[in-house]
């Protein structure tokens, strides 16, 4: 098996399901359990992510990949969908290949049959063109986002909320609302662009396919693991 090398940076609990998965995965693959896969775990203070100076963020990622690396890793991950925003100054300095959140979801729609798609994440992934624009040009998947006022909700209850481990039914009807609104405008799938979102929101809990980054993107990685 080859050592994958991740990145935590936006809460424990999604950095907890990345694990879970991968462990999973590739015990359900091998068929010989317990086959706990190399893992090298840097897990970052979230508090860097929430003071939001990305020329600080983008210094300690790039840091870090490189000290992933350096102790062995044969790829890289970041557990998240926002911290992606660094890739342009981490991915030149490595010598490895890097797992995009992005590319996971954006074959797993193109395996679906689908191309428009409501994204739902924080603000810089709604409204940003890190995660948008590679599913457009390597994808052709065309994304819809909420309203001004509803990005800002969705955002303040990931921050305050969500990344905190705080899963409550009111917000789960907030984000059902605003998909149904998605269905209505002509959206064949949802994109769950926040790694915290599906702990809140399950398959049956809606009538369209909804598109888990977070399973996805371990996904991806498994099939490194194990290439």
């Amino acid at each position: 098996m080859k050592t994958l090398g991740m990145i935590g940076g936006t809460s424990w609990h999604s950095t907890i399901e990345y694990y879970r998965y991968i462990n999973q995965l590739v015990n359900e693959i091998t068929g010989t359990p317990p086959a706990n896969p190399p893992l090298l775990l840097y897990s970052l203070n979230v508090d860097l992510m929430r003071r939001g100076d990305w020329e600080e963020i983008n210094e300690a990622y790039q840091k870090i990949a490189l000290t992933l690396q350096n102790a062995g890793a044969d790829a890289l991950l970041i557990c998240a969908n926002t911290p992606h925003k660094v890739v342009p100054h981490i991915e030149p300095v490595l010598d490895i290949p890097f797992i995009h959140i992005a590319d996971a979801t954006g074959e797993a729609v193109r395996d679906l049959g689908l191309n428009r798609l409501g994204l739902l994440g924080t603000q810089p992934v709604m409204e940003e063109d890190f995660i948008r624009k590679r599913l457009q040009d390597k994808f052709q998947i065309r994304t819809q986002i909420p309203d001004g006022e509803i990005r800002e909700e969705v955002h303040r209850t990931i921050a305050e909320e969500l990344t905190r481990g705080i899963f409550e039914e009111t917000t789960k009807a907030f984000y059902l609302k605003e998909m149904q609104k998605f269905k209505a405008d002509g959206a064949d799938g949802i994109i769950l662009g926040c790694t915290e979102l599906p702990m809140l929101i399950k398959p049956e809990d809606f009538d369209l396919p909804l598109l888990d980054t977070t399973y996805l993107h371990a996904k991806k990685a498994v099939d490194f693991i194990l290439s």
